[in-house]
């Protein structure tokens, strides 16, 4: 029984006692999103201030420090009574805190750990754009004659340097690109060029997860999720568990799967059709008559006990659903259309004796005005921490190179996504630099377009990279990019960790031109 009634604390804010990663107590700000009864207590559903919402979960009244509750702000001043000024109602603060006590009563005042009004840790699942740290400040950008090189010179020992050269027709693109962030933009110089006039980083304070999301989702297939539209029935967890294959996987967000289903503890998935039932049995029943060992569609790369298998989502449209149903227990920032027509899915599985078990996917539209090579991209739980997500990655910029285009991901990312590609860019574009060899004894040069053609990163994506970096200085009149000890000695750590790379050899893909089919 779910109440909200006028007496329910629902919106108030409170601190919450919870465990963090080091097994410690803590007492973080909370939200009260909805009440549950049970046969002798309630529950209390809370979402945690400033932390990302797979960490919401019911509470007994237990965890709750009633000394400060936090009412939601009125947003009109309070009515009078008959018309009367000077005369109030009766306010209902007194009530829930009256109802909140009394099931706090049979409780004992639990010892305080460490209070954390506002928690430090925030999810950054904002726009890459909102995420670039600011490269060395730079004085103002020299003339066009004396910037057309951009070098790097060895100052110190422990350092190695290159030349970021440019073309003649890039030479403003690329050099005003590498400017540095001095308050809420990047703006770009030499305006007289419209087309430079307009492109800028916006770069902004707030790290809400909502920064950076279209007022709606574009009808070119975005999978960009109207946050405006948020209610308090999305805002909560509605699978308890799932059981998928040999794993049971606790869902981090709402998914619409259907509400008959949402009050079962375990809800059942084939692992091979991810088909959703509601029982062992009537899983079971259906085991019987599923032929599917795989997923549906084309298997276009196996190396090993990988697989990556492509699933048009106009002829696999049950599964592709299906997996978007599934996914969307474990991202936040991306919606779900049942219209699954405008996509491809790439879903990478791992083998053994039973068949092809599904380890994590990503979408792409077919057609994508906005060089998006992913639209939704995920790991599953069990698989992650792995390598995986980075094999993911790699595969859909594999796919790009074939193409012969550049990609970028459907921003915004979520915070694991983010973490995920800002490594993948990083290591890739930290191997290509220090593969380079000098040339004639000169040191060596290299373009931000060479990098965005070898790697198949959008340029916008490496510029941001080697701010992240901080690579980027300027010295004697030049750009340069200098890598310290540190960034290499890290560099090789990191690489010595990736056991799975893509190998283009064993990739079996040829390109469609969508734009020439009548229909998907």
């Amino acid at each position: 029984i779910y109440v909200h009634s006028p007496i329910t604390p629902c919106g108030c804010r409170l601190p919450v006692l919870r465990k963090n990663q080091e097994n410690e107590d803590e007492w973080p700000l909370a939200e009260i999103l909805s009440v549950k009864e049970i046969p002798g207590r309630k529950l209390y559903y809370v979402h945690y201030i400033d932390f990302n919402k797979r960490l919401d979960e019911w509470v007994t009244p237990e965890r709750l420090d009633m000394k400060k509750l936090q009412f939601p702000k009125k947003e009109a001043k309070t009515p009078t009574k008959n018309g009367l000024p000077g005369s109030r109602p009766s306010s209902p603060e007194r009530e829930v805190r009256k109802s909140l006590d009394l099931n706090l009563q049979t409780a004992t005042a639990p010892s305080r750990g460490k209070t954390l009004p506002t928690p430090k840790r925030k999810a950054e699942s904002v726009s890459l754009a909102t995420q670039v740290s600011p490269a060395t400040p730079v004085p103002s950008l020299p003339g066009l004659a004396e910037a057309s090189q951009v070098s790097v010179y060895p100052a110190v020992r422990d350092t190695n340097t290159f030349n970021l050269k440019s073309n003649a027709h890039d030479d403003h693109e690329q050099l005003t690109s590498l400017t540095t962030v001095h308050q809420h933009f990047i703006t770009l110089p030499f305006c007289n060029d419209q087309s430079l006039a307009s492109h800028y980083y916006c770069v902004s304070d707030s790290q809400d997860s909502s920064d950076g999301i279209p007022s709606a989702p574009r009808m070119t297939g975005s999978l960009v999720s109207d946050r405006s539209h948020d209610d308090i029935v999305t805002r909560m967890k509605n699978i308890d568990c799932i059981e998928l294959g040999r794993h049971r996987l606790k869902p981090w967000y709402f998914s619409p799967y259907p509400q008959e289903l949402t009050t079962l503890p375990i809800l059942y998935l084939c692992e091979f059709c991810l088909k959703y039932l509601k029982s062992l049995k009537c899983l079971q029943r259906h085991l019987t008559k599923c032929n599917l060992r795989h997923p549906p569609g084309n298997e276009i790369y196996r190396k090993g006990t990988i697989s990556f298998f492509e699933i048009d989502g106009r002829k696999n449209k049950t599964y592709s659903q299906n997996l978007c149903l599934l996914a969307k227990c474990f991202l936040d920032h991306k919606t779900l259309y049942y219209d699954t027509d405008p996509f491809l899915f790439y879903v990478m599985t791992e083998y053994d004796s039973k068949g092809f078990h599904i380890v994590g996917y990503f979408s792409k539209e077919k057609e994508s005005t906005e060089d998006y090579n992913v639209a939704c991209i995920l790991t599953l739980p069990p698989y992650q921490r792995r390598g995986y997500g980075k094999l993911l990655i790699e595969f859909s910029y594999e796919l790009s190179k074939v193409e012969g285009k550049t990609g970028t991901p459907e921003k915004p990312l979520s915070d694991l996504g983010l973490l995920s590609y800002r490594s993948y860019w990083s290591q890739t574009i930290l191997e290509i630099l220090m593969d380079l060899k000098p040339d004639n004894g000169e040191r060596p040069q290299i373009t931000i377009n060479e990098i965005s053609e070898i790697t198949s990163v959008k340029k916008e994506d490496v510029i941001s990279t080697l701010q992240y970096l901080n690579l980027i200085n300027y010295y004697k009149g030049q750009y340069i990019l200098t890598l310290s000890e540190d960034i290499v000695e890290g560099h090789e750590r990191a690489m010595q960790k990736r056991h799975l790379p893509i190998d283009p050899k064993c990739l079996h893909f040829t390109p469609k031109d969508w734009s020439k089919r009548g229909k998907w």
